[in-house]
């Protein structure tokens, strides 16, 4: 047994590896191939780490939400309201962007995770539409429809800066990408990970067995939230503007289309399905702008139909049945 279980670990190590190799190996593709599109690039990872964030409650904690875009958007606003009273230090704006998905993480997970089901998912858009009617009508803090303006960032440790050609918040971006990644994927297959997953499974067998369910699924929202808050700081300092869109219902239902077509559970499903659906949606919408939304909803469903466990899922499921055939063979 202590043999399987060391084999396991090299074998997750390895998977991660090889994850974290291609995802930087793609970022300096793009880098070289788009490099007047970073400043899109660098907001499709910010949505990365809203659908990441999404991942954890939803596909490994089997929480219904549709409202998780309040999180991403308090995040957004925390910096940028820093930003704009003078608080202009970038890892500073990140980590109060950060703090702010945390915290709103905190107080909407302690509502949404008293219910289960249908009532939970109705709870989850009541909550997202409320937060955007209250950032709404705080116009004086927020810019309210117009959107909050004058946010000015220094440049990255006195060097760096965020000019309008991205390249600064592309790599800050990818670094923050690459990292969160990596302790997403250590936090999933922790003893805490797989306290969350029987959550999942069967709560009222977790509870039997004396463990605290609720305590247990409120932690993993509010490190969902600070996932979520620290995409929406990373968008506020992307695009040096913060609109009602970073917290909006629709942003919350694509954020979860995205998790469907990569595949749930995994959080490099996360990563893929939100390139793939956010790239092909640009490229679609610019080739042909009055029928991409038909050409989108035709493929997302090819990819329900033909790939039910997502993209990265069901290639994943194949290699796995591939290497197993392999392996009965040459026994």
């Amino acid at each position: 047994m202590p043999g399987s279980t060391h084999t396991s670990a090299a074998a997750y190590l390895r998977k991660d590896a090889i994850g974290v190799a291609i995802i930087a190996v793609i970022a300096f593709a793009m880098f070289r191939i788009f490099p007047d599109n970073l400043s899109f690039l660098a907001g499709m990872i910010a949505t990365m780490l809203l659908v990441i964030s999404l991942d954890l409650v939803t596909g490994i904690g089997g929480v219904a939400t549709l409202g998780h875009s309040a999180l991403f958007g308090a995040g957004a606003y925390a910096a940028g309201i820093a930003a704009s009273n003078g608080v202009t230090e970038p890892v500073t704006l990140l980590l109060i962007g950060l703090a702010g998905g945390g915290i709103a993480g905190l107080f909407t997970g302690a509502i949404i995770l008293r219910t289960h089901g249908l009532p939970q998912l109705v709870l989850s858009i009541a909550l997202v539409q409320l937060a955007h009617e209250l950032v709404n009508k705080a116009s004086t803090i927020t810019g309210g429809s117009d959107g909050l303006t004058g946010i000015f960032v220094d440049p990255l440790f006195g060097r760096f800066e965020f000019d309008l050609w991205g390249v600064t918040a592309y790599w800050l971006s990818v670094v923050i990408l690459i990292g969160v990644v990596i302790c997403a994927r250590r936090l999933i297959y922790s003893p805490f990970g797989m306290l969350v997953r029987g959550l999942r499974q069967d709560r009222v067998r977790v509870s039997a067995l004396g463990l605290a369910a609720y305590p247990a699924a409120l932690k993993m929202y509010v490190i969902s939230g600070t996932i979520a808050g620290l995409g929406g700081a990373m968008m506020a300092l992307s695009t040096q503007v913060v609109g009602l869109d970073s917290i909006s219902f629709t942003l919350s239902a694509e954020s979860l289309v995205m998790l469907i077509v990569g595949g749930t559970g995994s959080i490099f499903g996360a990563v893929a399905g939100t390139f793939v659906y956010m790239w092909l949606e640009h490229m679609i919408s610019a080739a042909n702008p009055f029928h991409w939304l038909a050409i989108m909803g035709a493929l997302l469903v090819a990819v329900v139909l033909f790939a039910p466990r997502g993209l990265y899922g069901s290639v994943s499921e194949y290699l796995r049945k591939r290497a197993s055939a392999k392996g009965g063979s040459r026994s």
